[in-house]
């Protein structure tokens, strides 16, 4: 069910925090809906994934250790424990007012990862747009589940930004263990286009935030209800952790940008700096 990678719908409260309206009334406890719900419902497809990869899986250095490769959970159990949580997921919804947008979100993520397990996870490039997708798709369910406004910078900050996750982790998989070791894609790639790949979405990464945070229009954070230099500010961290993750990702040890989130201080300080500086911005 892979419980560490549950920290990726922390997305979900992005867009209502960006937005202002965290402390306003039901947001938190659509907030809390919508993040439960891609547990549920992601959890439900890992486990789908580890039983349709079981036989590879326990060729896997690594891989084999899983529960179900290694056989400490049996796949009859595995198969309902799925079902179950594919179900939670699609019924939370159900909980918050007018629930069709999240449940159309939920559904476009279950189908898309579905068709990634399946098949897709072996095409070069556009693997990387369906991983990435699942990045967006949290950030716009926060937005969809509370029934706000989202701006296009938003969108295309989320967007690029989570390609260059993604491309990231592809580089430092390459790095480490190379073409066709730990996933088949990896011999489509060459360190040279993974470095442009990731370079093309950091720098648009990086030019969509600036325009937002410096956008004094209602689609920017800089608007006139907010305090507009520490909004301003939120740059400089932004950046570094780019820069950051950017260098580490293509070292010959270099970690994934997952990895780098949960484990590694300089990074986690940088986005609690931009945390920070962010809610003093829009909230104080």
């Amino acid at each position: 069910m892979r419980p560490r990678q549950w920290v990726k719908n922390g997305l979900i409260a992005v867009a209502p925090g960006a937005a202002g309206v965290l402390s306003h009334d039901n947001v938190i406890s659509h907030v809390v809906v919508a993040f439960v719900a891609f547990c549920a419902i992601s959890s439900g497809m890992y486990l789908l994934n580890d039983l349709r990869d079981i036989e590879a899986d326990r060729n896997h250095p690594t891989k084999q250790f899983r529960a179900i490769a290694a056989g400490e959970l049996p796949t009859s159990v595995a198969a309902v424990a799925s079902l179950v949580l594919l179900a939670i997921g699609f019924a939370l919804p159900f909980t918050i007012a007018a629930p069709q947008g999240l449940l159309l979100i939920l559904g476009l993520y279950v189908v898309s990862t579905g068709l990634y397990i399946i098949w897709l996870k072996e095409v070069a490039i556009i693997e990387l747009v369906i991983v990435a997708s699942g990045f967006f798709l949290r950030s716009y369910a926060g937005a969809v589940a509370c029934h706000i406004y989202v701006s296009t910078w938003f969108l295309v900050v989320v967007s690029f930004g989570a390609f260059f996750l993604v491309v990231g982790k592809r580089s430092s998989e390459l790095s480490k263990v190379g073409a066709g070791s730990t996933r088949k894609v990896l011999s489509e790639y060459t360190p040279e286009f993974l470095h442009s790949a990731l370079t093309l979405s950091a720098t648009v990464a990086v030019t969509g935030y600036c325009l937002w945070a410096f956008d004094t229009s209602s689609t920017g954070l800089s608007s006139i209800h907010h305090h507009i230099v520490p909004i301003r500010l939120t740059v400089v961290p932004v950046v570094l952790a780019i820069l950051f993750v950017m260098r580490t990702s293509e070292s010959t040890n270099g970690q994934s940008p997952e990895d780098l989130i949960l484990k590694d201080h300089t990074v986690q300080v940088l986005l609690a700096l931009w945390a920070v500086l962010l809610g003093i911005g829009i909230y104080v």
